[in-house]
């Protein structure tokens, strides 16, 4: 096999979804590059391949993408997989691919089953245009920010979540978003798989922030309707906030007042208030 990366998909969660063609390509190449050897390891020992495995993952990337581009540049070949469903997506592996494209080494991507496409295709919303986000941020005010943004979004939203913050942000997603619609997908294609379709308020209740959810989620949730009013962005609060504040109103009590009528609580609104570029001095005091 020629020096090249391969972009190997594997099953995301039922072993005999994996292709011919990766089952192929993982057999040629010369090394394999693994979010989890421990985990990869399963699935090569269910495929009865044996290949040298490296670990590379958020946490190496930087050192370990280097070297797989050394062994590339010396002729090897190299797939690059995850424990689960397609790399480069949420995926430190881009950051090779992107290596690779300033190198000029080839990269050849061998598809396979994907969660967000997968959750997609059984959510029974739209999919005819939507917009993948990711792993909402654990950093408050970027999280706020994101939500704030795509609550906008007439497309449907696709979110990943782990099961140890999937309360916090079902709540979010409603205090946000309204009520909408949402799939939650748990453990697809395994033996406990889930599929729950409900609105924002209900999965609040069923998944309350004492409980201890199991499993990797994907969050399919409703676009803003045409007819339905924008919710304000976190800098269109923070303006009706100063527009108090011009007016004689302390800040703590503009935040409470528009809190009221906004997603965002008082706290978050003061946090914000406190941080402006554009705070002068105004009274803010609580």
């Amino acid at each position: 096999m020629s020096s090249r990366l391969y972009i190997v998909g594997t099953p995301i969660g039922n072993l005999g979804d994996i292709t011919f063609r990766a089952v192929e390509t993982l057999r040629s190449v010369d090394f394999i590059a693994a979010e989890d050897t421990r985990v990869s390891a399963k699935l090569l020992n269910y495929l009865g391949i044996k290949k040298p495995m490296l670990s590379y993952h958020e946490h190496n990337h930087k050192y370990a993408g280097e070297s797989i581009i050394k062994r590339l540049e010396s002729g090897e070949s190299c797939a690059v997989i995850t424990d689960a469903g397609m790399p480069c997506i949420s995926d430190p592996g881009e950051d090779i691919v992107r290596l690779c494209a300033e190198r000029g080494i080839p990269v050849e991507v061998v598809p396979g089953p994907s969660a967000l496409i997968s959750a997609l295709a059984v959510s029974g919303l739209d999919t005819s245009r939507f917009v993948f986000e990711g792993f909402p941020s654990v950093a408050k005010r970027s999280r706020y920010e994101a939500l704030a943004a795509a609550a906008n979004e007439t497309r449907t939203l696709i979110y990943y979540e782990a099961p140890h913050k999937l309360s916090a942000t079902l709540a979010d997603l409603l205090k946000f978003f309204g009520d909408r619609r949402v799939t939650i997908c748990r453990e697809l294609t395994k033996l406990h798989e889930e599929i729950i379709r409900t609105t924002l308020s209900e999965a609040v209740g069923l998944y309350p922030a004492d409980c201890s959810p199991r499993g990797e989620f994907v969050l399919i949730v409703e676009g803003r309707r045409e007819t339905e009013a924008a919710p304000l962005t976190a800098e269109e609060a923070l303006e009706k906030v100063r527009a108090l504040v011009e007016k004689g109103m302390r800040g703590a009590d503009a935040c409470r007042e528009i809190a009221k009528t906004t997603g965002f609580t008082k706290s978050e609104l003061y946090s914000m208030l406190l941080t402006s570029p554009e705070q002068d001095g105004t009274d803010t005091k609580e």
